[in-house]
């Protein structure tokens, strides 16, 4: 909680409850959600907030780090919470959109060495695998 209230201050923005109640929303689940999704659970939740207000928290969440934000090639951006900003890529199933995370050294040791022959400094990298998963073959 106190990082999130960090960012609303840095950012000029009010701690309010709608935000607080969007912020345990997104902390309650570890699944890879769009914001419409979000904001259709806090509404089944009897959440009192705006649309709009989902959607600028979540937008100001993940410029911050907090939340991942995940473009699959749907058209939709799917959020996740970053609770220890701990980093890992995704296999995305094609057939049914279903998300498994992984951790690999040997591909982010890779990564270093070649950004490092191109004499490219990394900031970050988002790195998807598609595919069909065990149930859609």
């Amino acid at each position: 909680m106190t990082s999130f209230k960090k960012i609303l201050r840095q950012e000029d923005l009010r701690y309010t409850r709608q935000r607080e109640e969007i912020w345990n929303e997104i902390q309650s689940s570890s699944e890879h959600r769009d914001a419409e999704e979000i904001y259709i659970s806090l509404l089944k939740k009897d959440c009192k907030v705006s649309r709009a207000t989902v959607y600028r928290t979540i937008e100001l969440l993940s410029r911050n780090g907090i939340v991942n934000q995940l473009n699959i090639g749907d058209g939709r951006s799917r959020y996740e919470y970053n609770a220890e900003f701990t980093h890992h890529d995704h296999l995305v199933c094609t057939g049914c959109g279903k998300i498994i995370e992984f951790h690999d050294q040997q591909i982010e040791n890779r990564q270093e060495i070649v950004a490092e022959q191109n004499n490219f400094k990394l900031n970050h990298h988002n790195h998807q695998l598609f595919g069909i998963c065990e149930e859609c073959h």
